[in-house]
């Protein structure tokens, strides 16, 4: 993934931070194409979405055990969606409509199975084209109990009109290697999309371990970062004291969300957001990533790939194959995907 010599596109981002309307993807897909025309109307040409913006972040898993969240799991399968269906067209035609790139985060449904959900990005083009799909590798901790793991399909670094861009979500922010595989691919626009936990443990500053992770990775890679985190409105508050009575307490805890752009020197490039809604807009040039990277380039000559090998599987897993006859998987049902080689 390399861009013309001759060509360092400079563009405007818009990060968005916000809550979903919880469990209904058709309304919180209404907001999100609202948020994509404010922000564009901003100039914006990105619009980074906070991770499974559609329809929403399991809370119960934290905050109750296995068998109550049950109930609450199933509620969520069927509020979920298809990454080909129409809630997705929906946002495909916003992207279109607007001339903008939007990374969405969703919960997005199997094909093949009622009980599996995917923690999934889609990267949309401006032509309203699936560009990419990213299913999260590892669901975090109490996520487990949602999730199923995605696999490396969607490890890719994607050919844009504003650069090389890359997503990943939430705790993957923290996975060395993944976000490696992503520099190596020549990624200088990277897109980080996260929940608000204010249930963290106490000690714990979410707002400033988000952006302390996206300084990380825009430093070590010398790149841009665009973050996009949610937060917990008071509809998601007021379902979760149907589950336990001190669900606002947990919930309201401040410093639990941060958005926000860093520039490839590991600084913000303009002042982030903590916990309330809104959208953060930065300037973007990409020439600026020339010069750190003559520092420091651990994809290039600040590197001994004599000394160091990653090899990773690309392979969409499929739960089942058959000799001489060719079968959709969960990966492949899904629309098509960048699949060049990097």
């Amino acid at each position: 993934m390399v861009l013309p010599q001759s060509e360092f596109p400079a563009f405007k981002a818009a990060a968005v931070q916000a809550s979903p309307v919880f469990l209904d993807a058709g309304a919180t897909v209404a907001k999100a194409a609202s948020l994509i025309s404010e922000a564009a109307g901003n100039g914006a040409r990105l619009v980074v979405f906070p991770e499974v913006f559609i329809p929403g972040y399991p809370y119960w898993n934290w905050i109750t055990d296995p068998v109550t969240g049950s109930a609450w799991f199933d509620k969520l399968v069927r509020a979920s969606v298809f990454a080909d269906g129409p809630e997705i067209a929906t946002i495909q035609a916003a992207a279109k409509a607007n001339d903008c790139y939007v990374v969405m985060g969703l919960n997005e449904r199997s094909p093949v199975s009622l009980g599996a959900l995917y923690n999934t990005i889609l990267l949309i083009g401006p032509d309203e084209a699936i560009l990419g799909r990213h299913r999260k590798l590892v669901p975090t901790w109490a996520e487990k109990l949602t999730w199923a793991n995605g696999d490396g399909a969607g490890l890719k670094v994607h050919d844009t009109e504003i650069g090389p861009l890359g997503s990943l979500a939430c705790g993957e922010n923290t996975n060395t290697l993944a976000r490696f595989t992503l520099l190596a691919q020549g990624e200088l626009v990277h897109t980080a999309s996260y929940i608000s936990l204010p249930v963290a443990p106490r000690d714990y500053d979410m707002a400033e371990a988000i952006k302390l992770r996206s300084m990380s990775h825009s430093f070590e890679g010398k790149v841009f970062t665009i973050t996009a985190t949610s937060t917990v409105s008071d509809e998601i508050i007021t379902a979760m004291e149907d589950i336990r009575p001190d669900a606002r307490a947990l919930l309201e805890r401040k410093s639990s969300a941060w958005s926000g752009v860093i520039g490839p020197d590991g600084r913000e490039v303009t002042p982030g957001l903590i916990d309330d809604e809104g959208i953060v807009y930065a300037d973007i040039d990409l020439g600026k990533c020339i010069q750190p990277k003559q520092m420091h380039d651990i994809t290039g000559h600040y590197n001994r790939f004599d000394v160091f090998n990653l090899q990773v599987n690309q392979a969409p897993q499929a739960p089942v194959s058959f000799a001489g006859q060719a079968i959709s998987s969960p990966a492949q049902d899904a629309p098509a995907a960048d699949t060049e080689t990097e």
